[in-house]
């Protein structure tokens, strides 16, 4: 039974004036203000300080990874500041003390940024984000980097195993009901860097410049008197290229009421239910005896990346995908950590440090890292360039003036001083993206794109400068 007999908490007005106030810099945890405070007051706060987002596996089973949602993560690094909301709410709930609380007023991200270009595949150890800093700079966006990536990187991942089980046939994003909305957004976002056709989220759509797609759910049909009333009201507003939803009643019969009220010219049919291997050959059949060969047909319901490819000898032109696409097929997240990995020491000289934790060991020091290609053009190697922190930034530069033509650096800038690097965000960066993966992803072993259960695709080893 609920207890009534104390009053429910009031939000404060600083709570209150903080939704909708733009900021993302409570979308973290709060250790990392305590940190902090406690590195302002004994001096370390400024010291220099480099970071890693890396994965120590892959999702069982699975044989690679895809990183996505780096410039939705650089867009929001644009916004993390604290403003008279945040920084009233963080003083009435005494998270940190006044002289934090006067350093967060002033703060700025001004740390360099660089990682794997979006849309890369990646495999364990690689370290797909490197932050380079003082502490304070560094530490207070650990969660927001590992929330935006781990969620949107599972769901490139899946997507990238649903578009290359569908071959050339377009995958179609539409899980928004099956998630948060902003999830809803990132996950549209992050299926088509990973090769999704289009997505039904408006939202989406109007801020990434995705394509997007949707006609009519069974709602439509039975707010009619029957499914011949609800086809042609459809016809007449979307005309005969329009895609018919079939499967409301008897789906023999629905075909037939679609050609009549579209004729052969019909866009597509739909099918979102039953054994959609059987029904797609009885409607390529039914279609094609019309004389409707070029209606093309669209299937749904629960589909993940085997059902795809089971569907691999029907005859369907395109895929909508939801529920298993949005929650990463299994794999919700990938498992991304965010370590230091270098800090300065009292001689000014970077110093390696590492987690010793059994099961949860990091490398310590500063890496660059490359994948080396065979003859083929396929990757063989996942390679982490380690040593000295000088010699592996020089390695770095060296490489960025004149590549090995067997190494492919990995490493690319993102964000100089806190100032981040055109074409990296908005369209141009799911576009940019898209192109990265598709391209990453044909670099892949043969046998890397199966999905029976196997170990990374690639292995990562070491390379040591000295």
């Amino acid at each position: 039974m609920t207890d009534t007999s104390a009053p429910a908490p009031t939000p404060t007005t600083a709570a209150v004036a903080a939704v909708g106030s733009g900021s993302t810099a409570l979308l973290t945890d709060r250790y990392e203000l305590t940190m902090l405070q406690a590195a302002l007051a004994d001096g370390t706060a400024h010291r220099r300080c480099v970071f890693e987002v890396f994965t120590r596996r892959l999702p069982a089973g699975r044989r690679y990874g895809v990183l996505a949602g780096t410039g939705r993560l650089l867009e929001q690094l644009a916004a993390f500041r604290f403003g008279t909301p945040e920084l009233d709410w963080l003083a009435d709930e005494r998270v940190v003390d006044d002289a934090t609380l006067a350093f967060l007023a002033d703060y700025r991200f001004t740390a360099d940024v660089v990682g794997y270009a979006e849309g890369e595949v990646f495999f364990p150890q690689s370290p797909v984000l490197v932050v380079e800093g003082t502490f304070a700079q560094a530490v207070l966006i650990e969660t927001l980097v590992l929330s935006v990536l781990n969620y949107d990187s599972a769901v490139a991942s899946a997507a990238s195993r649903m578009t290359s089980a569908a071959v050339d046939r377009p995958c179609l994003e539409m899980g928004a009901r099956r998630a948060h909305e902003d999830a809803a957004v990132a996950a549209a976002r992050a299926a088509v860097v990973a090769g999704f056709a289009a997505t039904s989220n408006l939202e989406a759509g109007r801020r990434y410049g995705l394509p997007t797609i949707g006609t009519a759910a069974h709602a439509f049909t039975l707010l009619h008197d029957d499914e011949e009333a609800a086809f042609a009201s459809q016809v007449r507003s979307h005309g005969p290229g329009t895609t018919l939803l079939v499967d409301t009643y008897d789906v023999r019969r629905g075909v037939e009421r679609a050609l009549a009220a579209a004729g052969t010219g019909l866009g597509a049919v739909r099918l979102d239910s039953g054994d959609l291997g059987v029904l797609a050959h009885e409607v390529r059949a039914q279609l094609d005896a019309a004389g409707a060969r070029d209606t093309r047909i669209v299937v749904t319901s629960d589909l993940d990346e085997h059902a795809i490819a089971s569907l691999a000898v029907a005859p369907v032109d395109s895929y909508g995908v939801g529920t298993s696409l949005v929650t990463g097929s299994g794999a919700p997240t990938c498992g991304m950590v965010y370590k230091l990995v270098a800090r300065e020491g009292a001689s000014g000289a970077m110093e390696p440090v590492a987690k010793a934790s059994r099961s949860k060991t990091s490398l310590g020091g500063r890496k660059a890292a490359a994948r080396r290609l065979g003859r083929d053009g396929r990757a063989v190697e996942e390679v982490l360039v380690v040593g000295p922190d000088e010699q592996v930034a020089a390695w770095t530069d060296a490489q960025r003036r004149e590549p090995d033509a067997a190494l492919r650096p990995l490493h690319v800038p993102l964000v100089v001083e806190g100032e981040v690097l055109p074409g990296l965000t908005a369209a141009a960066g799911v576009q940019a993206a898209r192109a990265r993966h598709a391209a990453s992803r044909d670099e892949l072993p043969r046998g890397a794109r199966r999905l029976s259960a196997d170990e990374a695709a690639v292995e990562t080893v070491e390379m040591r400068l000295v």
